[in-house]
């Protein structure tokens, strides 16, 4: 892709995109502190802060960032990278395909409780109101994991043209 530009952006209008978005994303779950660190690098041009640079545009402690980014690593949305010869430590988006890895992610954690659903359903009894809810859970799991490759091409496919289009754009 050729070189993209920095432009002048209001810092009120970024901060609240960044706290409206992560309250979206801590209401589906994820830990606000880290949703807001995420959000951040995310907005951020090259995608790499420090730990202070962070706490700085949060307007928080170290400590916070701290457990946020120990939380965005371990579940690999985020990594730590040091310079040669530096020891300051600065966080990066963890892929160039980042919402691609995650969902990817995700889905080989759905595959894994594909044993645990059908042992769900033995204990439960394929008849019962209980049994007929987890065969419909398992059902739904695997209906995912026979869709999710067609669905990650499209999605690789439409990322491509996209960057093309972007690209050619400039």
């Amino acid at each position: 892709m050729s070189e993209v530009r920095a432009t002048a952006r209001d810092q009120v209008s970024v901060t609240r995109f960044i706290e409206r978005f992560a309250g979206h994303l801590a209401d589906a779950g994820m830990q606000r502190m880290a949703a807001r660190v995420f959000i951040t690098l995310l907005s951020e041009d090259t995608g790499r802060l420090t730990a202070a640079e962070l706490a700085d545009a949060l307007q928080v402690s170290p400590a916070a960032i701290s457990g946020a980014v120990r939380y965005l690593t371990q579940v690999n949305m985020v990594v730590r990278e040091r310079e040669p010869g530096s020891r300051r430590d600065y966080y990066t988006l963890n892929s160039e395909d980042l919402w691609y890895d995650m969902i990817t992610q995700r889905e080989q954690l759905v595959q894994r409780w594909d044993s645990v659903l059908r042992e769900g359903v033995a204990a439960l009894g394929e008849t019962t109101p209980a049994g007929l809810r987890i065969r419909e859970t398992a059902a739904f799991m695997d209906f995912l994991h026979e869709e999710m490759p067609v669905f990650m091409k499209k999605w690789h496919e439409r990322r491509a043209r996209l960057l093309q289009e972007w690209d050619m754009s400039d």
